[in-house]
This record gives C-alpha cells, sequence and structure tokens, in this order.
C-alpha cells in the first residue's frame, strides 16, 4: 500500500510547479524530421532559420531529411523516414482518398511557366502547334497535367494532340532550350527564374493556367504534408515548424541581405539572376489556409476529375475539406 503524506504531497507539489515555471528553451521536445531538396527552396529556407536564430526562437529541434528529388519526399513520409515533407496537395488528397490521414499546410505559392525565346513568334499556346515543348519532370508533373487540362477547356484539345512534349530533368530541358533544340519549356518556377533573367520571355505561368479554368483565387500548390496519427503518437510539434517558417518568410519578404547569404546555395550566374529568384520566391509567400482556399481547390479538383486528369488527382480521389490544416 502507498501511504501519502503531507511531504510527498508537498514535494509532488513543488515539482508540478517547477515544471510550470520552467522556460521553453528548458523543456525538452520532440525533434521535427523535415525533408529537403539540396539546394532547393527549402534548404534556403532552413539556412535563413538558422543564421537568424529563429528555430532556437520556437524551441523547435529541426533535423533535415536530405532527398536526393521532389519525388522522394512521399517516400520518406510513407515509409517513416521523416515527419514532414513538402508536397503538392493534389498528391495527399489522392493518399487520404486511399485512407492515409495527411494534412497540408501551404508553403508556397510560386508555381512553373512556360517560356519561349525572347524573338520567339510564338505569342500563345495554340501558337505550339507543330513545335516541342521541353517539360521538366515527367508525363504526371502537376504542370503538365495542368496545362494538358486548360488546353482541353480553352482550345478544345489536348496540347499533345497538335505539339510534340520532351521530358526530361529540370537542368537537362533547360539547356536543351538554351540551346535551341526546343521552342518552349514548362520548367519549375526556378528555372523559369533563371530563365527569365537570361532574357526568355513568359508565354504563360502556371499562375495564369489556373485563372483561365476560372479557379480564384489560385490555391498553394506545395505545402507541408504530414500524417496526422503519426505526429500526434510522437508529439512531433508540427505548429513550432508552421510558426519558424512563417518568421523566416518575414524574413526573405523584407531583407536583401538575407539573399545575399544564400548565394552559396543558389549558384546565380549573375546579379540579376538572383533578383529574379528572389522576386518570384517573394511573390509565393502565403498566409494562413482559409475558407476561400478551400473553396479553390476544391473548384480546381472537381474540374480536373470532370477533365479526366486521372494521372494528377487519381481514379476514385474525392475532395476532402479535412486535408487543409487551417
Amino acid at each position: 500500500m502507498t501511504i501519502i503524506t503531507r511531504r510527498s504531497v508537498l514535494v509532488a507539489g513543488t515539482a508540478v510547479s517547477a515544471a510550470a515555471l520552467m522556460p521553453r528553451w528548458a523543456m525538452a521536445s520532440a525533434p521535427v524530421r523535415l525533408t529537403s531538396v539540396k539546394f532547393g527552396s527549402v534548404s534556403w529556407v532552413i539556412e535563413t532559420m538558422r543564421a537568424e536564430g529563429i528555430d532556437k526562437k520556437h524551441d523547435l529541434d529541426l533535423k533535415v531529411v536530405e532527398v536526393a528529388n521532389n519525388p522522394a519526399a512521399p517516400v520518406a513520409l510513407l515509409s517513416g523516414a521523416a515527419d514532414v515533407i513538402v508536397s503538392d496537395w493534389t498528391w495527399a488528397l489522392r493518399q487520404r482518398a486511399r485512407g492515409d490521414d495527411l494534412k497540408f499546410a501551404p508553403y508556397s505559392s510560386a508555381l512553373g511557366s512556360v517560356m519561349v525565346p525572347k524573338d520567339s513568334p510564338v505569342k500563345s499556346l495554340a501558337d505550339l502547334e507543330g513545335k516541342k515543348i521541353g517539360v521538366a519532370g515527367t508525363g504526371i508533373d502537376k504542370s503538365w497535367i495542368l496545362l494538358r487540362a486548360y488546353a482541353r477547356k480553352t482550345l478544345g484539345k489536348d496540347i499533345t494532340a497538335f505539339a510534340e512534349p520532351v521530358f526530361g530533368a529540370a537542368p537537362l530541358v533547360t539547356e536543351e532550350f538554351r540551346n535551341g533544340r526546343l521552342d518552349a519549356v514548362l520548367n519549375f518556377w526556378t528555372y523559369a527564374a533563371r530563365l527569365s533573367a537570361e532574357g526568355a520571355r513568359e508565354l504563360l505561368t502556371m499562375a495564369d493556367v489556373i485563372k483561365g479554368m476560372d479557379v480564384s483565387p489560385t490555391p498553394a500548390l506545395v505545402g507541408f504534408i504530414w500524417s496526422e496519427k503519426e505526429v500526434r503518437d510522437k508529439s512531433v510539434p508540427v505548429d513550432r515548424l508552421l510558426a519558424a517558417v512563417a518568421d523566416t518568410n518575414s524574413v526573405l519578404a523584407s531583407s536583401d541581405s538575407a539573399w545575399q547569404r544564400l548565394r552559396p546555395l543558389i549558384k546565380p550566374a549573375s546579379d540579376a539572376e538572383l533578383i529574379a529568384i528572389r522576386d518570384y520566391y517573394r511573390s509565393g509567400i502565403t498566409g494562413s489556409w482559409g475558407a476561400a482556399d478551400t473553396a479553390a481547390a476544391e473548384k480546381l479538383t472537381n474540374l480536373l476529375i470532370e477533365l479526366g486528369d486521372t494521372e494528377l488527382v487519381g481514379d476514385g480521389t474525392h475532395f476532402d475539406q479535412n486535408l487543409f490544416h487551417t
């Protein structure tokens, strides 16, 4: 039998009071394992966060899980190698339809663009008839599928019916475009920014594509994704990560010196290229996810299902507003 004495109660009470008064930095917190592609934009956030001491401010124990490329991040999450990844909500929505309890919080609304040479006669998507368009990624990349859906909606036919897509890694199709072997290129926003600094012309942004499908506002497609159950069971402080990222983005939105510090990671070919990347990034900084974003995401999802884009949303996928962290 355990005998409870007045002294044991006092000792226990003192211990509880001490824990309550203990500063946040002295209390142990679970780490957050976040995936990052080396030299990608998430690595810029991490570098700035650490340089500014923002991780310490939020008592964030951030562990970086480096992945070779963007498609490797979902594998890391589903295998348990990472707690949080940065990926598309279209993928997360498909996984929820399969039973995974994923959540999404916005990271960036910066999207890729269709670029053409500055002196190209191509003025619209229809002008690409009979021409070659490089596509960064594969045939199931979200930007390519959205562009195909946009062509069907606005031109009445799939872009594959009148132009020849050439798929490849972003650096490869970028070089092919620079060397004049492609008439246009659909590339990730970082490469589009670099090409624009070199004089290439933006024919169509993916934001234009989404607006052209009558979806407004343009919802951030890329964000932080995690499993509700895993985060809850392991007490992973995702809220601290999101707060730290928001503070870091405030620095990147206002401090040009912070971008100079990122030169070794970004490796710009010129000052103009660094400025273009900085401005593209800043244009994609998002706030918290709201009701208007959910409504826009639902409309976009239903439109893609209606247009038959099973590659992007998947067979049996339905919209689930519970995916979005608000």
